[in-house]
């Protein structure tokens, strides 16, 4: 049985991805279940996070967000019967890949998939979904009437969180890095109230949105990376990125501030901002759902909705097309490089 992992040198930026051998899986047992796969997206694997938690190994699975075919279940479980189709998120710890045409995976990592689902819609929108969720609903509140800028709203996560955005009944607005992306985001439905064209560095996020709200400012910002400072050397790609003080000045009264930069600092004018406006910052971090048994209620709730409203197409995910598994190795190295956004494999 054939599965993709990650080899790590002694620098974490330093991988190399590889399809090589691996055991098959041993007898179900107690909450277990055995799942064959039929797709599984790939998102960029984090070395870091993996270190922090000391779960980092010489060789690391490839590929969590899976959608497959239950084959087998232990005497203990009660959500699963053999045939149900199914779709979840292998945790942190998985010792096997996502690849892998079986897998062993506890019950509560999984949700049922209803047949309307593709294989590959239901993996490539389960891990986007959960982290929009998160975003929107767990840590900024959100409520109808809310404006929301989301950054980079043509990522497949952005996307998703544009979309969940507007079924709350909230006003969004989103940026675009290439005028592709742009595209995209004026073709959503509903549509969104303003994208700002960032890539050719003509358009002021700042002056825009406070147009926008006549200059009371956005409810919740979530970002999808922000610059810390200005140097004359920094990349492309950094330079779309907004400033943090711009996303502290967009802020409106009350409001949220949803980030992913994990190595976010603020200084002491930052903060006064941020206290003057009683606003909020929240670091999103979706692996957090696993980290303790407390939340595991609220966590299947979240991955059942994700995927109801994925067949009722209030989420219509942006998918490449899907590769087969002799393509995976290569494909992991672009999205872990971020020369593509994400991936889709498919077990033929």
């Amino acid at each position: 049985m054939k599965g993709l992992y990650c080899l790590l040198s002694e620098s974490a930026e330093d991988v190399k991805f590889v399809i090589q051998e691996t055991e098959p899986p041993p007898a179900v047992s107690d909450h277990y279940v055995k799942v064959q796969i039929k797709a599984c997206a790939l998102s960029p694997l984090d070395t870091k996070l993996l270190a922090d938690l000391k779960l980092q190994k010489d060789v690391v699975p490839v590929g969590r967000e899976i959608a497959g075919v239950v084959l087998e279940v232990g005497p203990k479980v009660t959500f699963f019967q053999p045939d149900e189709e199914v779709v979840g998120i292998l945790p942190l710890d998985a010792e096997v890949s996502g690849l892998c045409d079986v897998v062993l995976v506890q019950e509560h990592h999984l949700v049922p998939k209803p047949e309307k689902v593709s294989w590959v819609e239901a993996a490539g929108t389960i891990r986007d979904g959960v982290r929009s969720y998160t975003a929107l609903h767990v840590l900024s509140r959100i409520t109808a009437g809310n404006t929301v800028l989301v950054l980079d709203g043509a990522s497949p996560f952005g996307t998703i969180a544009v979309q969940l955005a507007h079924h709350r009944g909230a006003k969004v607005l989103s940026t675009a890095l290439c005028l592709e992306d742009m595209h995209h985001l004026e073709q959503l439905r509903p549509t969104v109230v303003r994208v700002i064209n960032m890539s050719d560095g003509k358009a002021d996020l700042v002056e825009s949105c406070l147009e926008e709200t006549g200059g009371l400012g956005v409810d919740i910002v979530i970002d999808a990376g922000v610059r810390l400072y200005s140097t004359e050397d920094e990349s492309t790609s950094k330079k779309l990125l907004p400033h943090k003080h711009d996303i502290i000045t967009i802020l409106a009264v009350g409001g949220h501030w949803v980030t992913t930069e994990e190595n976010l600092q603020l200084d002491p004018p930052d903060s006064r901002s941020l206290f003057l406006k009683g606003a909020t910052v929240s670091f999103l971090n979706d692996e957090v759902w696993n980290m303790s048994s407390a939340h595991q209620g609220k966590y299947l709730h979240i991955m059942k909705d994700v995927i109801e409203k994925l067949s009722s197409g209030i989420f219509r995910p942006q998918l490449d097309n899907p590769v087969p598994l002799y393509e995976a190795t290569v494909s992991m190295e672009m999205v872990q490089k971020k020369q593509v956004r994400k991936r889709h494999v498919i077990q033929l």
